[in-house]
């Protein structure tokens, strides 16, 4: 019998090493290889939608008026009945000659009913996957997910948020409902730049260029703002230098807080500095794990006077970060490790100070919806909650 354990006992070892050494030296040899891509400020119309209906009402009104393409990534589309109804519509568009592509992540998106892929791909859609897990470093690459979710309609119109396709986005999760989150929809310069982006992430899955039989048309708008990707590499960089030019305030709304040291650190002397520092991070959890991981941070946050509320209105899933009024980021990342140096990112700054008066005011309103934690709550764990946090943070950068 002890043998047995011993057998088991090392076997385990072996394959925590495997992967330790798969991920060290997948990720040495991915960065060298990773390259930055900038684009420029531009200027155009942003609407801020908060809810799952009024989004896919608007996301389906403008998919079925397209008239010549529609371009879409998502990390996740699930196999529920609304994810259904999701593909039926691309494919009625595909049959009215419409081009249709659609790119998901290869792990986000397992569950993907296979049946509506295939008839989509026989009456002429373009669906593919990416961010397949691939050898040498199987692993590494296992965990480095397409955790972008952008759109484009006809070269006109662009979609960027936190939005999923999946019953629990239109508040059909008995768990999770309703569920609280932000999308941006684009008119104007930038589409062009979120085409760029899909037909980039488009050339990595199929290894064949997406040459556009139209250009994305510039739509004058007022609005200015700045599209930026990252995909495991320079998202931490782009953090902290927002972290220092603050001079009054830092908002941060994440469904996860797991930020790295550097940006810690830079919260830190941002609070020494006297800077107010509000997190929103949701009360539910829908990974195990995460919630707990986060504590350790925001016991030293709150130490220096940061502020923390958890969401108590659902499930919180946006991704904010507010400077001074002057700055808001925002797009598909969440504040945690995973975003910063695994996932593949689209993000946007948004200087328009009226428009970022505006978020400010969900922001704001959101955190009525919420509860002040105490510092005397992390310090009053219970044991199985200990137990949560010490696993958490033992595996931090993949949660």
């Amino acid at each position: 019998m002890l043998t047995w354990l011993w057998i088991v006992f090392l076997f385990i070892l072996l394959i925590i090493a495997l992967c330790t050494a798969d991920y060290v030296f997948g990720k040495r040899s991915y960065l060298r290889h990773c390259k930055k891509r900038e684009y420029p400020k531009r200027m155009g119309e942003i609407h801020l939608i908060t809810r799952g209906d009024d989004l896919f009402n608007l996301f389906y009104s403008d998919i079925k008026a397209a008239k010549s393409s529609i371009h879409i990534l998502f990390y996740i589309v699930k196999g529920d009945q609304f994810s259904k109804n999701f593909l039926e519509l691309l494919a009625q568009k595909a049959l009215e000659g419409v081009e249709v592509r659609l790119l998901m992540d290869w792990m986000g998106s397992y569950s993907v009913s296979k049946t509506l892929i295939k008839e989509l791909k026989s009456i002429g859609a373009r669906v593919e996957f990416c961010n397949r897990p691939r050898f040498p470093f199987l692993f590494f690459t296992l965990q480095q997910r397409n955790h972008r979710k952008c759109s484009v309609i006809d070269g006109k119109i662009g979609y960027v948020g936190g939005y999923n396709i999946g019953k629990e986005y239109i508040d059909k999760d008995p768990v999770l409902s309703p569920w609280r989150d932000y999308c941006f929809r684009y008119i104007g310069e930038s589409v062009k730049d979120i085409q760029e982006e899909f037909s980039i992430n488009w050339e990595r899955a199929t290894k064949q260029p997406l040459t556009l039989q139209y250009s994305p048309e510039a739509v004058n708008g007022t609005m200015i703002h700045k599209f930026f990707p990252t995909e495991g590499k320079y998202f931490e960089e782009v953090i902290c230098g927002l972290i220092d030019r603050a001079n009054k305030m830092i908002y941060i709304g994440t469904p996860y807080f797991i930020p790295s040291h550097e940006i810690l650190e830079r919260l830190l002397a941002a609070l020494k500095r006297g800077v107010t520092l509000k997190i929103l991070v949701p009360e539910k959890a829908d990974h195990i794990l995460v919630k707990e991981a986060s504590f350790r941070y925001f016991r030293k946050l709150m130490s220096n006077g940061a502020e923390v509320y958890q969401y108590m209105n659902g499930f919180y899933h946006a991704k904010v970060m507010i400077i001074d009024q002057s700055i808001c980021q925002t797009g598909t990342a969440n504040f945690d490790r995973r975003s910063f140096f695994l996932n593949h990112e689209l993000n946007c700054y948004i200087y328009d100070r009226d428009f970022i008066e505006r978020i400010t005011k969900v922001v704001e309103k959101d955190l009525l919806d919420s509860h002040q934690l105490a510092i005397e709550e992390l310090h009053n764990t219970s044991f199985g909650t200990k137990i949560k946090e010490l696993c958490g943070n033992a595996i931090a950068n993949i949660l």
